[in-house]
């Protein structure tokens, strides 16, 4: 089945006709996020798992892929905005959900309503204890510090203090602490002694709130790195975003050595293909010209589908061969140099070929790394920022359950 993509919208679109192939999809291999799900969870054990699927499962689909993981043994759910949590109460999930980013303008309400957990700094407490007493009926919180990410969380110093106002808002029967968390800097670097730090300052953290009483039913410090390399960071639950989608958070170690599988394909068709001479400019600012005369292949995809522009150079898998992408990759589209194929005399058109950006890399083909190299960036940006233009095409579902309609 295909989806729109990135909406929230899950409307079944038509699929191809046969003799028709899809123009270019993100086909995502749910099989894929079952088998990421339980290799991470056999790492963590006794921790249970929260499947991260934040920012539409990282552009995979948040809905499906959720039912995927929550079938293959996650018990939890993450993501970063209440509305995104919601979109899965509204998909009919039951399983235990946290948000944890917030504004004055989230709505607090509709979180407590749905049973959502919701993750506080600090100054969202009063807004989370408003909308129990609009709602009638406590919330449930897990208070995170900071311990040396700098981003939101309560600090050391202020910890104490927001743990006894919760403390004392749980006395009145407005919430429940049911969590306590804090969130990684550089466990993607194992080397560095930032992570001792860190784990150093939560345990303290966990000291101080539990000589003011807290039980917590769940403990969460480990994202994915730190699932795969640092046990001592598991605690009663791990956060597992990257991992869960078969990419690699280490610049040294591949999926496939971690025991991961990389579950999105981006892929398309040649959607034009000519023969030029040497010194033929491509694409804009003509930064790029034939060497000899050659043959030019034209992509259907660009940067409003996702592909970074600055990635010229990124690998287009076609008929078996990776070529590299040549000239600014403009807005729908960019171009590959085939060589000499020389169509015109007599080759093999590559015209309605699949070209395949990046996938599990078997075979030696491109991968989302390859990409991120490319670009400057990392894996996360390039599977996450594949645009809603591009439908999601899932495979290997689960009759009846993953991917279906809400």
């Amino acid at each position: 089945m295909t989806y729109p993509a990135a909406t929230g919208d899950f409307r079944p679109v038509p699929e191809a006709q046969p003799g028709h192939a899809e123009e270019r999809s993100a086909v995502i291999d749910l099989e894929a996020i079952r088998h990421n799900v339980r290799r991470i969870a056999a790492v963590a054990s006794p921790a249970r798992v929260m499947a991260v699927v934040k920012a539409d499962a990282y552009g995979h689909g948040a809905v499906p892929v959720a039912r995927a993981a929550l079938g293959a043994g996650a018990t939890w759910l993450g993501t970063a905005h209440i509305s995104e949590a919601l979109a899965l109460r509204a998909a009919g999930i039951e399983a235990p959900v946290l948000a944890w980013l917030h504004t004055p303008e989230s709505n607090f309400a509709a979180a407590v309503a749905a049973g959502i957990d919701i993750g506080c700094s600090g100054w969202d407490l009063k807004r989370t204890v408003a909308a129990a007493r609009e709602q009638e009926r406590p919330a449930r919180v897990h208070l995170k510090v900071d311990t040396g990410l700098g981003r939101n969380g309560a600090t050391m110093s202020a910890w104490d203090g927001v743990v006894g106002e919760a403390m004392d808002y749980q006395d009145q029967g407005l919430l429940r602490v049911v969590g306590i968390f804090s969130h990684l800097a550089v466990a993607d670097e194992p080397e560095r002694p930032e992570t001792d730090e860190q784990l150093a300052a939560f345990r303290e953290a966990l000291a101080i709130a539990q000589d003011a009483g807290v039980d917590p039913e769940v403990r969460h410090l480990a994202n994915t790195p730190a699932t795969l390399s640092r046990p001592d960071t598991h605690f009663d639950l791990v956060r597992v975003g990257l991992g869960l989608y078969g990419l690699s958070p280490f610049e040294d170690q591949s999926p496939e050595e971690l025991g991961l599988r990389p579950a999105m394909t981006v892929r398309t068709v040649v959607s034009h293909c000519k023969d030029v001479p040497a010194g033929q400019g491509v694409s804009y600012g003509l930064n790029y010209r034939t060497g000899s005369a050659s043959t030019l292949g034209l992509i259907p995809l660009g940067y409003a589908d996702g592909v970074p522009r600055i990635a010229t150079g990124g690998p287009v898998r076609v008929r078996g061969v990776n070529y590299p992408v040549v000239g600014r990759i403009a807005m729908d589209q960019m171009v590959i140099d085939l060589g000499p194929l020389s169509v015109s005399a007599g080759g093999t058109s590559v015209l309605g070929a699949e070209a395949v950006l990046f996938g599990n890399g078997e075979d030696g083909g491109p991968t989302a790394e390859d990409w991120a190299r490319a670009a400057g960036t990392n894996n996360y940006e390039i599977v996450t920022r594949i645009s809603p233009r591009v439908p999601r095409r899932y495979i290997n579902e689960m009759p009846g359950r993953e991917g279906s309609q809400p």
